[in-house]
């Protein structure tokens, strides 16, 4: 009985569902409790209503400024608004540290994904090219097909250099700077 090749594809894809799974998991389970604050902290100064409250108070704290004496309340800050300068340059220092925290550690979960995928391509590179070969074989050795050299399939049936890509890449890189 042949199986069914439509199986096999998918229970490849289910495989590398399951890894790509357990790299996020693993990588979650690797996380401190004060990462974890962290991409809390980032996820909500990143909530689109922290605009609309970052704009409330400022809007609050000008005109309280503004219209203290009318209100008859106690002034906040100085006439050049001193102390709100001050409030938003720290804000912005501690959401820029924030940021930088929460990016540093999705830059390790993707470099994790890249190699991950990087495997599979080498792979995938060197199983094509085994077939490749095999069909020429086939072809070779079957007295139904005329025999000729074929000098793309003889080169596709060689695996990639990834030593030889990686140093291609970065010599076109260098070139480019």
């Amino acid at each position: 009985m042949v199986e069914n090749p439509y199986n096999e594809t998918s229970k490849v894809l289910q495989d590398i569902a399951q890894a790509t799974a357990q790299i996020r998991n693993e990588h979650q389970q690797e996380t401190s409790s004060l990462q974890r604050g962290v991409d809390r902290l980032t996820g909500l100064v990143g909530w689109p209503g922290s605009v609309v409250l970052l704009a409330s108070a400022i809007g609050v704290w000008v005109a309280i400024n503004l219209l203290h004496t009318p209100l008859g309340i106690r002034k906040i800050d100085t006439a050049h608004f001193a102390g709100l300068h001050l409030a938003l340059a720290v804000g912005a220092a501690f959401v820029a540290v924030l940021i930088l925290t929460t990016q540093r550690r999705a830059d390790q979960l993707a470099g994790h994904r890249l190699q991950l995928t990087l495997e599979l391509v080498i792979t995938i590179d060197r199983k094509i090219s085994k077939i490749i070969e095999l069909i020429e074989e086939q072809r070779r050795d079957s007295p139904g097909i005329a025999d000729r050299v074929d000098g793309e399939a003889n080169t596709m049936s060689t695996p990639s250099d990834a030593s030889a890509v990686l140093k291609a890449i970065k010599d076109s890189t260098d070139d480019d700077a």
